[in-house]
This record gives C-alpha cells, structure tokens and sequence, in this order.
C-alpha cells in the first residue's frame, strides 16, 4: 500500500487520496497532490460580496462608517483608490481624501 503524505497543517498521518487531492479527515485541510511540499497559508481578502480583493484594487464604501476618536464619518459610496492588503482585524489600509490614513474591514467594502 502506498504511504500518503502527513497533513502540512496538523501533521496529521490519516490523510485519505480524494481524486485531484489530499484531505485531513482531523483538520478539514485539502491540498493538490502537484503541491504536495508546498504551503499554501496565503490569506484570501474578499469584499462583502465575496469578490476577492488584491493591492492596488478600488473599494467602495457600503455603509456609513464613524472614525473612532474623532466626529468625522466615512459616508456610504466612498470611493477608495489603490488599497493595501493586511494582516489584522482591519485587513485594508487606505488613505481616504479629506479624513487621511485609515484602516477598513473588509466586510464595509465592495470591488469596484
């Protein structure tokens, strides 16, 4: 019998063959049998319709949002130009004109 790789994620030994890919009955963990050494632990940014997002992409605000710490409010319809992408609870840093250097959620946004 042919010995399957162990999970990249868990280093789980239960791995099963599922077709084109490996699956970790323990985790949940799906990865393709060309990959095999590979991780692929890259995050996936996507807007509240589930558009993927990159750098450099245009938003648009879909609901008001308050700045904390100030009285100033990001009105819905908002256009945003040339985001970056980051780890956090807020995953988009922006420069909005007339409010400056922010952080959004990617759940307030939409591609454009």
């Amino acid at each position: 019998m042919e010995k399957l790789p162990n999970c990249p994620k868990c280093n789980s030994e239960y791995t099963y063959d599922d077709g084109n890919l490996f699956v970790c009955p323990e985790c949940g963990h799906e990865w393709s049998k060309d990959g095999i050494g590979e991780e692929s632990d890259v995050k996936v940014f996507k807007d509240s319709n589930g558009n993927e997002l990159n750098d450099g992409d245009t938003v648009t605000v879909i609901k008001d949002l308050k700045v904390k710490g100030s009285s100033l409010v990001v009105k819905m319809g908002t256009k945003v130009k040339n985001i970056r992408l980051i780890d956090g609870d807020h995953d988009i840093d922006c420069k909005i004109d007339g409010i400056g250097a922010m952080k959004l959620k990617s759940e307030f946004v939409k591609k454009i």
